[in-house]
């Protein structure tokens, strides 16, 4: 018994439909053609001439040094705790405010270098780098 008859029509097809394809590209070539025209089109602005020269102020750097003692230096010049923290909060208030650079002796305690910072902070300071030795 023969439940239906196999014909020719049933076979696989191993082809690409091409229509689809073309209809997709012929749209993206319309989309095109007219967007590109619009894109050219621009309107002429006689702008006006304007010179100007960046602002070349340079903060000052503040060298504050702790000797292997604990003694403060500040730029080169000893001073004392005391008047550390009335230094530091004039030069927070500068505009702009200069960078402070912190070189600690080898042989300091970490502690005295640790309250040269807090005082920066306190005082407003926001800009503090350290200065090392590279190395040889």
């Amino acid at each position: 018994m023969a439940f239906g008859t196999q014909d020719d029509s049933d076979e696989v097809m191993n082809e690409i439909n091409m229509t689809p394809l073309v209809d997709v590209m012929l749209v993206l070539l319309i989309i095109f053609i007219i967007t590109v025209p619009v894109m050219k089109h621009s309107v002429n602005v006689d702008l006006p001439r304007a010179t100007n020269q960046p602002e070349l102020i340079q903060p000052e750097t503040v060298r504050l040094s702790v000797a292997a003692d604990g003694q403060y230096f500040w730029n080169g010049a000893p001073v004392a705790d005391e008047e550390l923290s009335t230094r530091l909060q004039a030069e927070a208030s500068k505009t702009p405010q200069p960078d402070l650079h912190i070189r600690g002796d080898r042989a300091v305690r970490y502690e005295r270098v640790a309250q040269a910072m807090a005082a920066a902070q306190r005082a407003g300071v926001r800009k503090i780098g350290f200065v090392t030795e590279p190395q040889p």
